[in-house]
């Protein structure tokens, strides 16, 4: 019994308390904005247990209890049973939309009596622990094999099709962010290079499709000419010792563009651009396969196949589009400034604009904010609970919050960075990564800057799950990096 209490005291003195402060901090804050954004003057107490913020209360008092638990729990058992729990809450997920009610289009809470619980929430935790619980197996490196970079994606990209078939995009989206974890890991840069080419396309082709060059979208005229270059400048960067190359395939596309500009302003002839800057491109490619050949600059294939994938993404992005519901559609064209829907599907971001505005420097006060108040904001106690703060704490209000999550994502990353296990390390990054995707998405989609997808602000926004859900993480993290000293002695 004194060896235990002993344990657990040596347990206690080595938690990060900076972290647990600052969770502390937020998870007050994060009631009392809620209490705000949800005031009736009938039920004015914090307290109320049949309003929002005395809901919250009792999720955060269960939550404390939750986190005790999880720094009691021994650190080795984390790592041993997370391949079991990854299995239990794949199951659980894909038996939801099985039994879960039909809830906004979703079908992704299961409803227990009084209770809901979205399992979603929880995987992020299950798919962190099998993703370190993978890099910490025995001689296990993601350069070392095609099959584990296969073993490490579909440990990501299996829940994230199980909660995209529940209609949750905004939740699924935020398992891609662990991607980023296989790059510190050792993933090549060009496949961030190639998603980060992927936005760039869908978001340029969506932008310009109404307007046509050359008989061509302007979307599709503007990304094919930035690929060819994009080309250029990877055989210069990976054929270094073929500069000619690079030279010989941006003459021939700057020839080609000028007799084609020629031939478009001194004659009355006709072109359809997307024919001749396909076939411009295809040339370029076939030369570039040449001198592969004949060479053995295996390298030169980067760009080629850079090149080819992009023009197939390229004509499959209005396909995609297509295929998206109305409301989805609207909400990305409203992001992008192409559609003005202030009355419809663009109402939220708008009003939010506007009780973000309304608190200028200092803000209204608390319980102050009019916006807040005539609820002109929907759901502003959930995804959009910024606009509380905005609009009542103002400009100081919102940086100080903006700093707590700066400052608790960079406190992860250097706990992730003194970890003496790959396990430690791996599920650390993991929890950066969540925490980085969902504070920037749901800054951006309340702020106007990306579409709405119905992501929670953590330890902010209304909700049992998430606020489990975020506890757990972090808790887990928290035993983990606890444990580190013991590690290092033994």
């Amino acid at each position: 019994m004194l060896r235990q209490k002993n344990e657990s005291a040596s347990i206690f003195r080595s938690l990060d308390w900076p972290v647990i402060v600052i969770y502390l901090i937020m998870v007050l804050a994060g009631v009392v904005s809620i209490y705000s954004a949800s005031y009736d003057f009938d039920h004015a107490s914090l307290f109320a247990f049949e309003e929002f913020s005395g809901k919250q209360i009792r999720w955060i008092l269960m939550a404390f209890g939750l986190a005790l638990a999880l720094l009691l729990i021994e650190t080795r058992l984390y790592e041993t049973y997370a391949y079991p729990v990854y299995i239990l809450m794949v199951i659980l997920l894909a038996i939801t939309p099985l039994i879960a009610p039909d809830i906004k289009g979703s079908r992704s809470w299961l409803v227990m009596g009084p209770m809901s619980l979205q399992p979603a929430e929880f995987a992020k935790v299950a798919t962190s622990l099998a993703l370190a619980r993978l890099f910490a197996s025995y001689n296990f490196t993601l350069n070392s094999g095609a099959l584990n970079y296969v073993k490490a994606c579909a440990i990501i990209l299996v829940p994230f099709v199980l909660i995209i078939l529940q209609k949750e995009t905004g939740s699924a989206l935020v398992f891609l962010s662990l991607f980023f974890v296989l790059y510190r890991e050792g993933m090549t840069g060009l496949l961030l290079f190639g998603a980060a080419l992927a936005v760039f396309i869908f978001v340029v082709s969506v932008s310009w499709a109404d307007t046509t060059i050359m008989g061509m979208t302007a979307g599709q005229f503007y990304v094919l000419i930035t690929v060819m270059l994009i080309m250029v400048a990877m055989l210069v960067i990976y054929g270094k010792r073929r500069m000619e190359v690079a030279r010989n395939v941006l003459f021939f596309f700057l020839a080609s563009g000028l007799v084609l500009w020629i031939l478009c302003q001194f004659t009355s002839v006709e072109v359809n651009g997307t024919p001749v800057l396909l076939s411009i491109i295809g040339v370029s490619c076939v030369y570039v396969a040449i001198e592969v050949l004949r060479s053995r600059i295996m390298a030169f294939f980067i760009p080629v196949a850079t090149v080819f994938f992009a023009i197939v993404f390229l004509f499959s992005v209005n396909i995609a589009f297509g295929h998206l519901k109305d409301y989805q559609q609207k909400r990305i064209l409203v992001a992008f400034g192409i559609v003005d829907d202030p009355r419809g599907v663009g109402y939220n971001v708008n009003q939010a604009k506007i009780a973000i505005g309304s608190g200028g420097l200092a803000g209204k006060g608390f319980l102050e904010g009019t916006q807040t108040k005539l609820k002109y904001v929907p759901e502003q106690h959930t995804d959009f609970i910024l606009c509380t703060i905005g609009e009542e704490q103002g400009f100081w209000g919102t940086m100080l919050v903006e700093l707590l999550f700066v400052t608790l994502i960079l406190r992860v990353i250097a706990i992730a960075e003194r970890q003496p296990t790959v396990f430690g390390r791996v599920y650390a990054y993991c929890v950066a990564s969540i925490f980085i995707c969902h504070f920037c998405i749901n800054i951006g989609m309340v702020l106007g800057l990306l579409p709405v997808i119905g992501i929670p602000l953590p330890f902010f926004s209304y909700g049992g799950s998430s606020l489990w859900g975020f506890t757990i993480l972090l808790f887990i993290l928290l035993r983990i990096d606890a444990s580190r000293k013991s590690v290092l002695s033994y």
